[in-house]
């Protein structure tokens, strides 16, 4: 069995991009590890506890995922893979809250780029929280670790599956959203 290490949570974009990669390859004896954040990723791919790691690069709106750029310079790899994901990006709020009650948006600092001049539209004089993970903010706000009045920006999967309403679909910028994942392993011989 392949164990496959992602930079998010369930319903995250990179674990979308996980079956897209294991698809791809005829890969179906695999198991995804849940490592929220790029370090982690590359972190479990110099210690061996995972066999491939994916995470997202660069996105044709946001631009180069920073934190995916810091994490490579510390960690030595073999990309295995590049290709790319269309996201689409939702606002979601607790059940019965409208747009009007929303205070704060919280998202993976990728998603608030992708939907800059949505969020300058709509949520000018609002805050907005940048997170390590668009699913883990979704899943924040379902276990009430964040107040009624916050929306995230996620997945229509973080909708399904962490019990959220979509105010607002598809609020990206861009029509065509597409996010560059890597697919890297360890390097034969490193120890």
């Amino acid at each position: 069995m392949k164990k496959v290490g992602i930079q998010g949570l369930e319903g995250s974009f990179s674990e979308q991009a996980a079956k897209f990669y294991c698809d791809k390859f005829d890969i179906n004896d695999f198991e995804l590890a849940y490592l929220v954040s790029s370090m982690n990723v590359l972190n479990g791919i110099s210690d061996n506890t995972i066999d491939v790691g994916i995470f997202a690069m660069e996105n044709a709106q946001g631009g180069v995922v920073i934190e995916s750029v810091e994490a490579l310079a510390e960690n030595k790899c073999k990309i295995i893979d590049m290709f790319y994901i269309e996201i689409s990006q939702n606002l979601m709020a607790k059940e019965n809250i409208s747009l009007g009650e929303i205070e704060e948006v919280h998202s993976h600092e990728q998603a608030l780029k992708q939907c800059k001049d949505y969020l300058a539209e709509k949520f000018w004089s609002k805050k907005l929280v940048e997170t390590d993970d668009t699913a883990k903010s979704a899943q924040d706000l379902s276990l009430d670790k964040l107040s009624d009045n916050v929306a995230v920006i996620a997945s229509k999967q973080c909708a399904e599956k962490y019990g959220l309403n979509i105010i607002e679909h598809d609020i990206h910028d861009l029509k065509k959203n597409l996010t560059l994942f890597l697919a890297v392993e360890r390097l034969d011989g490193d120890e």
